[in-house]
């Protein structure tokens, strides 16, 4: 504990409760899936960049959101495993505390927007097929994608900046494997709750700002779907943007699970819970979601796979 009136300049990670035993398995566990995750994420990348089929905005936008969702999950999941193979706390200075939250904040709204634009985007592909290309151009897919990266970033400087004027004199321990700015007011002597409101309204804007498009977009694209006559037609339409939609509900569902609630200071268990579902479990699934039902994917990791194979014959 600190005394009164002086503020933290180093925090103690707290991780997660249990046995030696019960670390060793969640070590194993969150390892495997990390790896999964960063190798199948790299899989999506390298292929949409190679194979000449995959040059189309969906593709485009699908691999900037697998390098989203590799440094996502980069940002905790590593310093998360090397806490589960030492013993007690973790040390971690104030800086390092407010890049981590920063990085996480910043990568997640710019995900957030990513997945709106790519609803938008099948929508265009749905509904107005005949002007697809001429909507969905380079030039404007490329700017989509700035804009998306550069709003993250932007848009969260506030935030961040705010959660680290306050003074954190009760304690220096954080009850969570990353820097949680939940757990981070928990731990302030200040009054937060003006603070806590604005940034309940920050995450209100950007989730459901991010969401009205989706909202919208799918609207007219269930509309459009049930106008086909034919039931193959009808399942051909809906399978390119199937993936997108699963997506949707897993990522905006822990979202709003996580962030849009007016107390910030929610109960440890439920925030550590909450952040897996963001850093390992959706980040995870992703290239599951994207690839296994998609033909054109699976094709074009086949002819590469047998492109890769000749090179090493030779």
């Amino acid at each position: 504990m600190l005394k009164n009136y002086s503020s933290a300049t180093e925090f103690y990670l707290l991780g997660f409760h249990g046995s030696k035993e019960l670390h060793d398995i969640l070590f194993a566990t969150f390892f495997f899936l990390y790896s999964v995750t960063v190798m199948g994420n790299m899989v999506i990348i390298v292929i949409v960049c190679v194979d000449k089929r995959l040059q189309s905005p969906m593709y485009f936008f699908l691999g900037h959101l697998s390098v989203l969702e590799i440094l996502i999950t980069s940002v905790a999941v590593p310093l998360m495993l090397w806490g589960l193979l030492l013993p007690g706390m973790q040390a971690m200075s104030l800086t390092a505390c407010s890049a981590q939250l920063y990085l996480y904040l910043s990568l997640g709204t710019s995900e957030l927007v990513l997945i709106g634009a790519m609803a938008v985007d099948r929508y265009v592909a749905v509904c107005n097929p005949l002007r697809y290309n001429i909507i969905m151009d380079s030039h404007t897919c490329i700017w989509v994608v700035i804009v998306s990266w550069v709003f993250g970033f932007l848009f969260q400087i506030w935030p961040v900046y705010a959660t680290f004027q306050l003074t954190f004199c009760k304690s220096n321990v954080i009850d969570h494997f990353l820097c949680d700015r939940g757990q981070l007011l928990k731990l302030s002597c200040d009054d937060s709750l003006f603070t806590e409101f604005i940034l309940f309204l920050m995450a209100i804007f950007i989730i459901v700002g991010s969401l009205i498009p989706t909202i919208i977009s799918y609207t007219y694209i269930i509309s459009t779907i049930l106008k086909i006559p034919s039931a193959s037609g009808r399942r051909k339409a809906f399978s390119t943007c199937a993936s997108h939609f699963t997506f949707v509900v897993i990522g905006y569902g822990t979202c709003l699970f996580l962030y849009v609630k007016p107390k910030q200071t929610q109960a440890a268990e439920y925030n550590r819970v909450a952040s897996l579902m963001v850093l390992v479990v959706t980040p995870f699934l992703n290239p599951f979601i994207f690839t296994l039902r998609n033909d054109k994917f699976i094709e074009a990791f086949r002819d590469v796979m047998k492109r890769c194979y000749q090179l090493l014959k030779d």
